[in-house]
Parts: C-alpha cells; sequence; structure tokens
C-alpha cells in the first residue's frame, strides 16, 4: 500500500522521491474488488556517477545526490557474506523470473552490468506466455518504471548467485492477477524442474474470501502444478512490515502466504552504518580488508576486499520507513512443516530471508529511465531471487549427485531448521536482533533463536546449506 510519508527533515524529503516500497492500488480501510493487481516498485536511490566504469571489486561505499554516501554491494561482497561457492554456478539449472511489463533495456542492462563485475555472459531469455505488453501500456499505466526497476534487479541478481543458470524472464502483459496467473501457468507447464521468482505482492487484508478470491484459486493451482513439476516457488516477503501498511492488526502478503511457496524476508548488517558514516573492517554485513573510501561513482578501483560475513538483524530502516513483511497468514492454516514449530496455528511468514537494506543494498544497472543508471536497490525484492540462485546452485549439485531438483522446498528447509536433517548452526545465519515493526506502529513481531517470523530460520550460508541440500 503507498504510503503518506509525514516524517519531517530534508533527508527524509529527499528519500520520498526515490523510495517506494510495495504497493497496492487501494487504501486501507476499501473494499476489496472482484480483481487486484500487483504493484512492484522496490526501494531504491540513484547513484551518482563520475568518470567512466565500474571496477569488478568496487568498495561498499557509494555516493547519492538524494541521501548522501551510503553503503552499497557489489557482487564480490554478496557472494562473500553468503558464502557462494565457485565450484557451482547453475549450469544447466533454471531460473524463472515474473514480472509485469518486464523492462526494454534488460538485455543491455544486463550484459553491461556483467562487463562492469566481471560475471559471465548470461544464458537469458524473454517469453511473453500471456502475450507481451504493449509499448504504450509500459510506459503509462500502473506504474511501468517500478516494474523495470523490479526486472532488473531479479535478472540481474539472480544472475550474480547462479552465473551459469539459464535466467528466463517471464513477461506478464499488465500486473493484474489473471495475467501473472496465466503467464505463470504456462512457464509451469514448459519448464519442470526449474526455480520460480516473484517479488511481488498484494496484502492479505486485500483479499476477500467471498468475493475476490478466484484469482487466489489460481494462484494456489500453478502452485499445485509447480509442485507436481519440481519446480521450486520463491516469493517476497514484503517491505512494510507486519502490518502491510495498516496502522494496527498483522496479516501477511500473498504469494508469499501460500503454503506451496517460500518465503523470502529481509535482513540488514549488524551494526547498521549510519548514512554518511564510514563502514568499518568489522562492521555490517560484510567483513573486509583495508579501507573503503567513499566517491561519486558506485565502485572503483579497490582499496578493501571483502573478506566473509559480519552480522545480520531484522530488517526495519525507521528513516524511511520501511521494513521486513512476516506475520501470520488470514487465508492458510498453518502446513504440516510449521505444526508445532512456530507457535502459531496460521501458516505464518517468512520462510528464509536475505539481505534487503537500502543502506545496505545492492547495485543495480538500470537505462530505461534514461537517467543514472546505477542504483542501490533494497527490500525483500532482492532476496527472491537471489534465493532462486541459491537453490540453482542446490539443483546443480543434486544433478551432479544423481538427484532430481528440489522442487517444493519448505518440507527439507524446515526438517534442516528443526535438525531432522543436515546442519541448521552450520547452513543458517540465525537472525536474533530486530523487529519488523514498520514505522512506529505497535503491530509487529521480534527476531529471536531459530525460528520467527521477521526473517524464518534466517539468511543462507550457501556452500553449507547446498551441500545438505544436494542430498
Amino acid at each position: 500500500m503507498r504510503r503518506l510519508f509525514t516524517r519531517r527533515g530534508s533527508l527524509v524529503l529527499a528519500v520520498v522521491a526515490v523510495v517506494a516500497a510495495f504497493a497496492w492500488t487501494a487504501v486501507a480501510g476499501a473494499a476489496p474488488s472482484a480483481d487486484w493487481t500487483y504493484v512492484s516498485n522496490p526501494p531504491k536511490a540513484q547513484v551518482a556517477l563520475s568518470g567512466s566504469g565500474v571496477a569488478a571489486g568496487g568498495v561498499p561505499y557509494c555516493s547519492s545526490s538524494s541521501l548522501g554516501s551510503l553503503v552499497c554491494y557489489a557482487p564480490s561482497f554478496i557472494r562473500s557474506a553468503y558464502n557462494v561457492p565457485d565450484t557451482l554456478d547453475g549450469s544447466g539449472q533454471t531460473i524463472l523470473i515474473v514480472d509485469a511489463y518486464g523492462s526494454p533495456t534488460i538485455a543491455s542492462d544486463l550484459q553491461h552490468f556483467d562487463q562492469t563485475f566481471g560475471l559471465p555472459d548470461p544464458n537469458f531469455s524473454v517469453i511473453c506466455p500471456a502475450g507481451c505488453p504493449r509499448a504504450s501500456a509500459y510506459n503509462f499505466k500502473l506504474d511501468p518504471g517500478g516494474w523495470a526497476v523490479e526486472t532488473t534487479l531479479d535478472v540481474e541478481w539472480a544472475h550474480v548467485i547462479a552465473p551459469g543458470a539459464n535466467i528466463v524472464l517471464v513477461v506478464a502483459p499488465s500486473p493484474a492477477g489473471n495475467a501473472i496467473n496465466t503467464a505463470e501457468r504456462k512457464a509451469i507447464a514448459q519448464y519442470p524442474g526449474a526455480v520460480m521468482s516473484q517479488s511481488f505482492g498484494i496484502p492479505e487484508y486485500a483479499i476477500n474470501a467471498g468475493s475476490n478470491n478466484a484469482q487466489l484459486k489460481q494462484a494456489h493451482k500453478n502452485y499445485v502444478a509447480a509442485q507436481a513439476n519440481g519446480i521450486t516457488v520463491l516469493a517476497s516477503a514484503g517491505d512494510d512490515g507486519a502490518t502491510n501498511g495498516l496502522l494496527s492488526g498483522t496479516n501477511a502478503l500473498f504469494p508469499s502466504s501460500d503454503p506451496l511457496v517460500t518465503a523470502v524476508g529481509g535482513t540488514q548488517g549488524v551494526p547498521y552504518v549510519p548514512f554518511g558514516t564510514q563502514p568499518s573492517s568489522s562492521s555490517g554485513l560484510v567483513t573486509f580488508d583495508g579501507t573503503c573510501t567513499v566517491g561519486t561513482r558506485p565502485a572503483w578501483p579497490s582499496s578493501c576486499t571483502p573478506t566473509g560475513y559480519g552480522g545480520e538483524a531484522a530488517w526495519n530502516e525507521p528513516l524511511f520507513p520501511v521494513a521486513t513483511g512476516g506475520a501470520p497468514s488470514l487465508l492458510f492454516p498453518a502446513p504440516d512443516y510449521q505444526q508445532g514449530v512456530t507457535g502459531y496455528t496460521q501458516r505464518t511468514t517468512s520462510d528464509v530471508s536475505f539481505d534487503a537494506a537500502i543502506n545496505g543494498g545492492v547495485l543495480v544497472y538500470i537505462s530505461a529511465y534514461g537517467q543514472g543508471p546505477w542504483y542501490v536497490v533494497g527490500g525483500t525484492s532482492a532476496g527472491s531471487p537471489q534465493w532462486a540462485g541459491v537453490v540453482a546452485l542446490a539443483n546443480q549439485a543434486r544433478a551432479e549427485a544423481g538427484n532430481g531438483p528440489l522442487g517444493f522446498a519448505n518440507p527439507t528447509l524446515y526438517a534442516i531448521g528443526t535438525g531432522q536433517t543436515g546442519n541448521y548452526s552450520s547452513d543458517f545465519h540465525d537472525i536474533t536482533a530486530g523487529n519488523n515493526k514498520d514505522g512506529g506502529v505497535a503491530s509487529g513481531y521480534d527476531a529471536g533463536t531459530g525460528y520467527d517470523l521477521p526473517t524464518g530460520w534466517g539468511t543462507p550460508n550457501v556452500a553449507n546449506l547446498v551441500s545438505d541440500l544436494a542430498g
């Protein structure tokens, strides 16, 4: 839900122009319509540029004309923090990135992004299973610019984690629920054994089981088909805290709340580095050697090198305000894999999590706006495609071991979390600090030991987790 920002201060006023979270086209309290429209506009900040080129080992410190200096991460830093192995690249696997409208510059933007950071040429294609969007629709309807950023973030960062995987951008002609469902239904049938990422959602309070649940049923039918086809389905848990923009009361974001979907919540580095503050070698998400210095382009010949994982808390940046989703569902009872784990009789999100901070976000190259072209982007939008990359690595390892794809992931992830299989303490970073009370509202949940609603089981130690998922 779009929100009016009422906090004072020049920095916040600047943020309003460049930051937006998950949004819905209605307002709180409005009666749900018979149809719904997904809106996606991940929180972002344009990064000021000067000079030419960006170095592959760029330091995590950027300059924004609106926000001043902020922490930003190139691929090498994220891969180092989450221990992404170089021995796997997702070869032979397919990641389906589902978005409305797409971006007219996505192919060239991905190529530039890869050349900048020394990534291999992508195996990339675009399909429009429900028909391609008209140019007029791209330009004028339902915030297509937000979808262009979303598309570019999803494609570039799925490729960062699994650079050898086939990335298939599944473009719906509009963000209407029917259009998204039709595109997904056809893609699921076309790509068995794939991994599907959805960085969009609608608050459950906007879904009325008596009047507009047809699209809910269509989507769930797709996820049943995905399970039958060995497809792992992921979705972002949301950027508006446990309330999804309401002043009180909590609800989850759909489709992340569907029991057949893995819901990806958000984290931020610990300690959180204030805007304009130089990160130290032991602060934030990533540890590093050397001294990072601020500049006027998103990265440059590195004077600091990533060395590994730092620390994380539940994502909550009150300045904007944005925070990770994660709440009990209003629509679904607790599935078998959550019985006795969460303490709730309803399905709860999140299941897992990934870095989502704006001050501590990832670099994205997008030229569709005719400006920029570098942005720092955050939100749980960033987590779903990167987790899709993690599953693609696991599926590659499974194939090399003679096993089929992971498919529906939640039972396996919860088995690891509860100690039935694998090694939870080495496979995940357990996030125990922070909460998802967004914007000072009273409703929300604390992170804690083991499973919690803001962050699920936590963020991955990818090499260790993939090894356990390979069996």
